[in-house]
């Protein structure tokens, strides 16, 4: 809603600026006010985080109640980036503080949707009681501190409980959704050995059943660490275990043998590890991050209540699955007092927009998306706004890929005029942001509003410098923050933890993002570094020619890639048609035409190709260099890494790149 009062804006039109009333009932703001009285808006905040990182760490645990002992001590800062430490002397436990009583909080814990219309609720208190339980059954395991609970799981209210029983022991817990391979769960879990898997019978996808109990038995073979798997009944409430021998239970009769345990919580160092996630594997086995407890709470907490304005009793619906960060950081909103949504299967059955349906019965007044949904759901001409009245719903959030220009204008347009449109980015690497939203502040189309709170984000160039608003270059971070990696698993010297982030820049991390900040502080995400084109000395990020192209309305999305040829690199785009359109000359034309006037030149593809299918990760992400490997006629490393690996038979020798 843009507010009258304001001052005439100099450059693009705000698509939305908070009314006053509602910028002062922030919980940003709210906390800018009570710990600093003295900075006069969320940008003079954020300088004070990065200024006095102990102070600000100590004031958001504080503001946000978190349980357990801080120490004396705020922040320890030595002359290593990933030497740093936050709280070096607090002790605490991340379940006792996600399951913590909330006062006036009596709402459910968990509200439970699958895409075939069937749902469910578990208050807080059974909640509780089964995180108990669980605990109760991994400690009969033999589990302890330090120990691995792996969970190969759809996004059910089981994984949650099983993690929050793992993190209660000091158990360390890592996951991967359901719909991968053995070879891919092995990948993973492999590596970093957990003595307990939870596994379910099955999940559904696009309205069909997908059997898992017939590979159980394999995989448990394969993970020779594994001592005790509890099975989840999801397809079945009751599968048949006896095929599979001994070592296998139910998990609801593991849980009733254990009804009524007494909830207990080991408070450990805030560096203790708290879960182990992966890289997306696609150019070899995939990275084992190991991430740690205090670090990733206080992120998570400044994120979700300052950033995402999420308060006790609200509700926060992230549409994921259990293999991506965006599980934990929902999972997290817990310890806001918030009710946290999942939704199992695909987000377009039965119908594209399905999400949004679910959104709107629960409820929910924070919605999480992928920008590739939000985009599929406009290409699809609907309009959610038109038949839901999404009465709670006051932010929105996007990530896994830039959003679009036309995708923000689309928001506001198509689904609510009246909502913080919160466009974020960060990884599985730190398992939180490095630019974020900010409820006090107006959101421009295509644009990330701000830096996180505590995250000296900056973009340089390749002599490690600082570049200007409008200068694409490298998102680095040069300061510590609390949820950088404790380590990678199986790394004892530290040097392939420091090669991954600190080797591009000296002492600062290198994220790996092709960005620039925008005149009014925000920033513009250009596509993955790793895949940016380099077309005769000139570097082009793709998701600046994705915005373009995805605009036509025969073109459903786009790859582009570089190709090596004639000594130099040329790029070529691959683009996947909406039903009934066809690549022909005028198609083609047109495209570089967009690309040359909205872009430049240097952006137009030396070739245009039709495929039937683009390759993604399990958490939706395009994989331009899976595709780059395919057209060069290198091996793809790692096939289980991708939801569709099938979709790269399409891009293997083509006459169009001969």
């Amino acid at each position: 809603m843009n507010d009258p009062s304001s001052p005439p804006e100099t450059g693009p039109a705000p698509l939305w600026t908070p009314a006053p009333e509602r910028v002062a009932s922030t919980e940003i703001d709210r906390f800018r006010r009570a710990v600093a009285p003295g900075l006069a808006d969320t940008e003079a905040l954020w300088q004070w985080s990065v200024d006095e990182p102990g102070r600000f760490w100590r004031a958001v645990w504080d503001w946000c109640g978190v349980v357990g002992d801080p120490g004396s001590v705020d922040a320890v800062l030595t002359g290593a980036f990933w030497e740093a430490t936050f709280l070096p002397e607090a002790r605490l436990n991340v379940a006792e503080n996600l399951l913590e009583p909330r006062p006036g909080v009596n709402d459910d814990a968990i509200v439970a949707w699958r895409e075939d219309g069937r749902s469910r609720s578990l208050s807080w208190s059974q909640l509780r009681a089964d995180t108990a339980a669980m605990a109760a059954v991994l400690a009969e395991a033999g589990v302890g501190p330090g120990d691995r609970v792996a969970a190969w799981m759809p996004h059910v209210p089981e994984t949650v409980t099983a993690f929050l029983a793992a993190a209660s022991l000091g158990a360390v817990f890592t996951s991967t959704s359901s719909d991968f391979g053995v070879d891919g769960v092995v990948d993973r879990f492999g590596q970093t050995e957990p003595t307990v898997l939870v596994a379910a019978d099955g999940y559904r996808y696009g309205g069909k059943p997908f059997d898992c109990l017939g590979r159980l038995e394999e995989l448990r073979s394969r993970l020779p660490a594994v001592a005790k798997v509890l099975v989840v009944g999801y397809l079945d409430p009751g599968p048949d275990l006896t095929a599979l021998g001994p070592g296998f239970e139910l998990w609801a009769d593991a849980l009733a043998r254990h009804a009524g345990s007494p909830a207990s919580f080991a408070r450990l160092p805030a560096d203790h590890p708290l879960y182990i996630l992966y890289s997306s594997g696609t150019t070899g086995k995939p990275k084992c991050i190991v991430h740690r407890a205090g670090g990733v709470l206080l992120k998570h907490l400044s994120e979700q209540r300052l950033h995402a304005d999420i308060k006790p009793g609200d509700r926060a619906f992230y549409f994921t699955t259990c293999g991506w960060m965006m599980w934990n950081w929902l999972v997290s909103c817990l310890g806001s007092g918030a009710t946290i949504i999942l939704y199992d299967g695909s987000p377009s059955h039965p119908t594209v927009p399905a999400v949004f349906d679910v959104a709107d019965a629960t409820g929910a007044t924070m919605l999480g998306l992928s920008a590739k949904y939000i985009d599929a759901v406009m290409k699809a001409g609907d309009r959610p706004g038109d038949r839901l009245a999404f009465e709670r719903l006051r932010t929105i959030c996007s990530t896994g890929s830039p959003l679009s220009p036309e995708g923000f204008a689309w928001v506001y347009d198509a689904v609510h005029p009246d909502v913080h449109l919160a466009s974020i980015s960060g990884g599985t690497d730190l398992c939180g942001c490095l630019v974020i939203g900010d409820p006090t502040r107006p959101v421009y189309a295509g644009e990330i509003q701000t830096k996180a709170l505590g995250v000296a984000a900056e973009v340089y160039g390749d002599d490690g410098a600082p570049l200007p608003p409008g200068v694409k270059g490298e998102l680095v971070c040069t300061r510590p923050f609390p949820s950088i990696p404790l380590e990678f698993w199986n790394d004892p010297d530290g040097s392939r933890y420091r090669a991954a982030y600190f080797q591009r820049f000296d002492g600062v991390w290198a994220h790996g993002d092709y960005a620039s900040w925008t005149e009014r502080g925000g920033m513009i995400i250009h596509g993955r570094s790793d895949a940016t084109l380099n077309a005769s000395g000139v570097r082009i990020g793709t998701a600046e020619i994705y915005r373009v192209v995805e605009q036509l309305d025969e073109v459903a999305e786009a790859i582009a890639v570089g190709q090596e040829w004639d000594g130099d690199t040329r790029v070529v785009l691959f683009i996947r048609l909406v039903d009934g359109a066809t690549l022909d000359d005028d198609l083609v034309a047109r495209i570089r035409t967009d690309l040359r006037t909205k872009c430049s030149p240097r952006h137009v593809p030396a070739v245009v190709a039709a495929v039937d299918d683009i390759p993604r990760t399990r958490s939706g992400k395009i994989v331009e260099l899976a595709v780059t490997d395919v057209v060069h006629g290198r091996e793809v490393k790692n096939l289980e890494a991708l939801a569709n690996p099938e979709a790269l038979e399409g891009f293997a020798n083509r006459p169009e790149l001969a």
